[in-house]
């Protein structure tokens, strides 16, 4: 969930209703908390503010323990709490207190009935599900943490925000005792709005995460329905073009696998592209083995290698394109010395964003201090380096419709292949096979890789035809195509792509054939004694 960073950034606080346009004193609160950080200190502020307290279960024991007068709510509601909490607010002298309308003299008349005190305030947040499901707790210990009582008060409370302000963020506090400092104990109707639409967007992303994980579990990753909230992390200066307007927004399901979770050194904005690009990088970058670092150029990894260290790591993944790298965005696997830093921070080289899951002291700064390019590098430290808990499942957009799919990782091995030529590889060369095989999954096809010594040589991208795009790997390549090994994301229509390779010097070939050809593409290697693998599986990218 977004922290509110003012409880005034309303979009559209200009369409209040006229009758919602007068401040409310705040006189009574109903306090329960999952979360209590800081409950204690805010509470306090409440009563120094006059505010009584009324309060449930742990919380009230919390605030207790800390001097803070509490009425607890079964004095209310003349129940106490049972079946192991499930029941303590679902009363009408609590919902009655929530959605009473002070405009109204019928509903002022039945809280004075049937002896209901009204509530406006309301400070809840809901039991932890999000943080359970993802724990990979049991079916029954996650089915416990779905909130009942809590979302029904949050609705209610959210409902009547003409009155009832209700708080859902324990970051919202501050902001929240600040105004009612300034207002002697009052909140605006702009301040009630907010933190209703704030309200509204918790419970809705809150069922929304219950309905998906109870869908999986029944049905698989792939459940009857899917329903995602978003919570914009920003306004982009422009789209992919400065025509274009954009926003990013992460998903709001408590996975921080995701570069939005990723700290960022000062530098120049973020931009679209630079978004793209750096996920890519990262993504690319985690899928390699030891010490690793990939370059990307417009989504496209120009550059990557694995070494035993990683500054031979970033040289190999340099040396594979340094032109296409000028610009681009370099994501390593382990922390940045300031060793590297330095040599990285030359003004022979020019990287938009550096990414690294941590920094050695002096790192940034020397990144900072090195060319003049580096004072607006954007510096990216952590996410996307954390355990994914298992397969992810990833989304695309098209107009009207999503697309959803396992991700494309590939856990097979050298006895998973099978050697379908004369001459079967050499063990450097198995070690590039496989090694282009996990970085060719970031190629977007038809993709050709070629690889040598653990390192990206050259690459055919984003071509209607496989021929071309070996075509362009070789070119890309150079002298360097001599003695690689070649990765293609499908099979060989026609023999002339392995035939280009042969020429080129590459001596061996990782594909997943498939192709009626495949006799003729085998026959052709055999004649030129080169060694062919075929996998079984491809590694399309659209």
């Amino acid at each position: 969930m977004t922290a509110m960073k003012g409880l005034h950034d309303m979009s559209n606080t200009e369409n209040s209703s006229p009758e919602n346009s007068d401040p409310r004193m705040v006189s009574r609160a109903l306090v329960t908390v999952s979360d209590k950080s800081g409950v204690v200190d805010f509470c306090q502020e409440l009563v120094h503010l006059g505010v009584e307290i009324l309060s449930t279960g742990g919380t009230a024991k919390t605030l207790r323990e800390a001097g803070i007068p509490v009425r607890p709510v079964e004095d209310v509601t003349g129940f106490p709490e049972m079946m192991d909490g499930r029941i303590k607010t679902l009363h009408p002298r609590i919902h009655g207190g929530l959605l009473a309308r002070r405009s109204v003299k019928g509903d002022l008349e039945s809280c004075d009935e049937y002896g209901i005190p009204p509530i406006d305030l309301l400070v809840v947040n809901l039991y932890p599900f999000e943080r359970t499901a993802a724990s990979g707790a049991s079916f029954s210990d996650t089915i416990e943490q779905i909130d009942i009582g809590g979302p029904a008060m949050v609705r209610a409370a959210a409902k009547n925000h003409l009155d009832v302000a209700v708080v859902v963020d324990p970051d919202s506090y501050p902001a929240l005792i600040h105004e009612l400092k300034e207002t002697t104990g009052q909140l605006s109707a702009e301040t009630r709005n907010q933190l209703a639409l704030e309200a509204f967007r918790r419970t809705a992303a809150y069922d929304a995460s219950i309905s998906n994980w109870f869908g999986q579990q029944m049905d698989g990753p792939f459940p009857g329905t899917v329903t995602e909230q978003w919570h914009r992390v920003g306004d982009l200066r422009y789209g992919e073009n400065p025509h274009q307007e954009a926003a990013w927004y992460q998903r709001n399901d408590g996975d921080s696998f995701s570069i939005a979770e990723a700290i960022c050194h000062g530098g120049k904005e973020l931009s679209y592209n630079n978004i793209l690009d750096a996920s890519a990088a990262i993504d690319c970058c985690r899928g390699l083995e030891g010490s690793a670092a990939v370059i990307v150029k417009h989504c496209l990894p120009c550059g990557a290698s694995e070494s035993t260290h990683l500054e031979s790591a970033f040289d190999l993944a340099l040396a594979g394109d340094p032109v296409s790298a000028f610009g681009g965005i370099l994501a390593l696997s382990g922390p940045l010395s300031v060793e590297l830093a330095k040599k990285i921070s030359t003004k022979d080289h020019f990287f938009e964003v550096i990414h690294a899951p941590s920094y050695e002291d002096g790192s940034i700064e020397a990144i900072r201090e090195g060319a003049k390019w580096g004072q607006s590098c954007r510096i990216l430290e952590g996410g996307f380096f954390g355990d994914d808990g298992g397969v992810p499942i990833e989304a695309r957009a098209v107009p009207g419709a999503m697309l959803l799919q396992t991700k494309d990782v590939s856990i097979r091995g050298v006895d998973d292949y099978e050697t379908v030529t004369d001459r079967i590889p050499t063990e450097e060369e198995w070690r590039d096979l496989l090694f282009g095989w996990r970085v060719l999954p970031h190629v977007k096809s038809n993709g050709i890789l070629l690889a040598q010594n653990n390192a990206v040589t050259g690459v055919g991208a984003g071509q209607p035809s496989r021929v071309d795009a070996v075509h362009i790997a070789v070119r890309k390549a150079g002298e360097k195509a001599t003695g690689s090994v070649l990765a293609s994301d499908a099979f060989f229509p026609f023999p002339d792509g392995v035939e280009a390779a042969i020429e080129a010097g590459v001596t061996a070939v990782i594909q997943p054939g498939g192709s009626r050809r495949d006799p003729e593409v085998i026959e052709v290697a055999n004649q030129a004694g080169i060694a062919m693998v075929f996998t079984g599986e491809r590694h399309f990218r659209h």
